[in-house]
């Protein structure tokens, strides 16, 4: 008997896929291949690492392609994941155990935004029982949810449970995977029609919003996160997300009074303390901009109590501290960041002045060394030649 299946839709992933399959290969007993148009390796990729591969020609509409993927699933339980997702190895022996019981129905996981620096983390219903009554809505972040909701009035004995470990690792939304696909145009254009024939469901509201504020369309932004809060349809996942990006339009407007009330109603929402820890660090950042820095070192503080390895969370912390005058724990915060974040080079950069001013110069330089090295890798130039410039300009040079 199948017991869990993979399932995946694809699209010339060449590049992320082997690893995506690579993660579940042990874990899965099924994988389920659906491809939407690819051009290149990908298709021969999953077949030759065991999939079963099957087409389904592209409408820009990917809830329509995740239903249509569920139909050549056999097994008892689904595993969706996207070709730049991994599975963590620590979270498949909870996964094990949580689809054995026979009540369960859903099976929410954590996913980590690699390279994401504000909110790092976010909650999926990816893992479920496959029911004839369970499918994805919504032509854009396509969701499980509101079927799952509809199928517990009618059979209420089914549960929703919530595993609290990192499950899922994602990557497609570091800088160069957006460029590379154009995310943001094609998010647009789906979310914007599903929008207009949909134009008060929360859910579209919260991301329509916040993409628009992303492209610098703040009025339209602001626009839909307000519709979304109206509706009073939302749940508190949701409602988070509105007020959270809503707070975030209203610092870009320098209105700072009623940005910190919209992230402390995000705070408030009844949601797992990690899926905060974008509003927490917002609020911070917020607390510092309003030099009231004791409150910033409070804020950064509670995000490191959420998550004591998160490498911003120091460095925001570090940036108070030195505010403060507090220099040798703010020295210690840097450390600490670069420790968790080899590749922080703003980390190793700010850590170098804080030591050059406290005269430790042999540190400074190294950790000014480090910033440079970085920068240029990671092909930051200007960040690079603004460095070695500043570094001239006190008399320390490097060849």
């Amino acid at each position: 008997m199948t017991k869990l299946s993979l399932c995946a839709i694809v699209k010339n992933e060449e590049k992320s896929l082997p690893l995506c399959l690579v993660s579940v290969k042990d874990v899965v007993d099924e994988i389920i291949v659906l491809d939407t148009g690819s051009t290149d390796k990908t298709i021969k990729i999953a077949e030759q690492m065991g999939a079963k591969v099957y087409h389904f020609p592209w409408c820009d509409d990917f809830a329509a392609a995740r239903n249509e993927a569920l139909k050549y699933v056999r097994g008892e339980w689904v595993l969706m994941l996207d070709a730049d997702e991994v599975l963590t190895e620590e979270i498949v022996p909870q996964l094990k155990q949580v689809i054995e019981r026979e009540n369960n129905l859903v099976i929410n996981l954590i996913r980590q935004e690699v390279g994401a620096v504000q909110s790092p983390y976010s909650q999926l219903s990816r893992l479920f029982r496959r029911h004839p009554k369970v499918k994805f809505i919504r032509p854009y972040h396509a969701l499980i949810d509101d079927s799952v909701a509809q199928l517990l009035k009618e059979e209420p004995h089914w549960q929703i449970v919530n595993l609290t470990k990192v499950a899922i690792l994602h990557y497609g939304y570091q800088a160069e995977e957006i460029a590379s696909f154009n995310k943001y145009t094609r998010a647009r254009l789906i979310m914007e029609k599903f929008a207009a024939t949909h134009p008060n469901d929360p859910y579209v509201c919260s991301k329509l919003g916040a993409l628009y504020l992303r492209i610098g369309r703040e009025k339209d932004g602001i626009k839909y996160l307000k519709r979304g809060l109206k509706s009073n349809q939302a749940e508190p996942a949701v409602l988070f997300e509105l007020y959270y990006s809503l707070g975030n339009a209203y610092v870009s407007q320098q209105d700072y009074e009623r940005a910190k009330k919209q992230y402390e109603k995000a705070i408030s929402q009844p949601i797992l303390p990690m899926l905060k820890i974008g509003a927490y660090n917002n609020l911070g950042n917020l607390w510092q901009r309003m030099r009231d820095f004791l409150k910033a070192q409070q804020a950064y503080q509670t995000v490191l109590q959420i998550d004591p390895n998160l490498a911003v969370g120091y460095y925001n912390l570090a940036m108070t501290l030195k505010a403060l005058g507090q220099i040798k724990e703010a020295i210690a915060a840097y450390q600490q960041a670069v420790k968790l974040d080899p590749n922080y080079a703003l980390a190793y950069q700010n850590l170098g002045v804080v030591l050059y001013k406290t005269g430790y110069m042999e540190d400074s330089i190294e950790a000014f060394k480090q910033a440079l090295a970085l920068h240029e890798r990671q092909k930051n130039s200007l960040a690079a030649a603004k460095l070695r410039q500043g570094l001239h300009d006190i008399g320390i040079r490097f060849l």
